[in-house]
């Protein structure tokens, strides 16, 4: 490791550490729409009302809906009717985790393009590991695309960061090997400061552990294989993983040679832009 990545490595764990580093809080929508979903009573028109306050939002809610993965005969075009199709839960989550995309800002049109590939994957990943999780689980499919758009969130703070650290922004080298050494760490840090269930938090600092064994299968196997699929026929390194030796692929009894799942997994990878 480079003698600025070590620096910036060991500045970002002191940091953390001592509480310094300073995370962003979940926009005050996302809070609104956790706060309506945690009542077991809560109706799809109040709902509605709390998520069709971000249009953007709405929008996006509309268009999974009708995804290919999801649609149905007809094409939905209102909020109340993809909430109701959708359900209340996976609405709920799946809208938290799109508004993770408003929290980042770049100032500079390198770093605000590496956030766009992250989040542009992270969407790919999150799509897959819902498609898998329906099909091959009992797990909630809501919880497994959620999982998969936040399993780098932890990337995007390191962003920031170099940001405000010119030397280490013009250094590519130094900078991909700190985001690769620290974002499980941060990302740990961050879905606790915003209360994620712990099944998610632990999600960034275990999904690339491809030796894991776990009793039965979780949503971090879910995001490792979906990781694997959405990286496959590329240049990036996990593309080098052999899928068949990683115990999450075995312990979802995935065939590779079911056509119709290989459908279902290369639609899901858009379904969420």
């Amino acid at each position: 490791m480079s003698e600025l990545a070590d620096k910036v490595q060991q500045d970002l764990v002191e940091a953390i550490d001592n509480d310094d580093l300073v995370l962003p809080t979940l926009p005050e929508v996302a809070l609104q729409i956790r706060k309506a979903a945690e009542d077991p009573e809560v109706s799809v028109s109040t709902l509605s009302k709390v998520i069709g306050r971000d249009t953007a939002l709405s929008a996006r809610l509309i268009k999974v809906v009708n995804s290919p993965l999801l649609r149905a005969t007809q094409e939905v075009t209102d909020l109340h009717t993809a909430i109701t199709r959708l359900g209340v839960n996976y609405s709920s989550n799946l809208a938290i985790g799109l508004v993770m995309e408003q929290i980042f800002h770049a100032r500079s049109e390198v770093v605000a393009q590496k956030m766009r590939d992250v989040w542009r994957k992270s969407l790919e990943i999150a799509g897959v590991s819902y498609a898998l999780c329906r099909s091959y689980t009992q797990l909630k499919p809501d919880q497994a695309a959620l999982g998969g758009l936040v399993h780098q969130i932890g990337v995007l703070p390191i962003l920031t960061y170099a940001e405000d650290h010119y030397e280490l922004l013009s250094d590519a080298v130094s900078l991909n090997h700190v985001i690769d050494r620290i974002h499980p760490l941060i990302g740990d840090k961050l879905l606790r400061v915003w209360e994620f269930p712990e099944m998610l938090v632990q999600l960034p600092g275990l999904y690339l552990d491809f030796k894991r064994q776990s009793e039965r299968v979780d949503y971090v196997d879910l995001v490792q294989v979906a990781s694997l699929y959405c990286h496959k026929d590329t240049d990036h390194p996990l593309a080098r993983i052999d899928a068949f030796s990683v115990p999450a692929f075995k312990k979802l009894g995935i065939d590779p040679e079911n056509e119709a799942m290989c459908r279902d997994l290369e639609e899901s990878r858009s379904m969420f832009y």
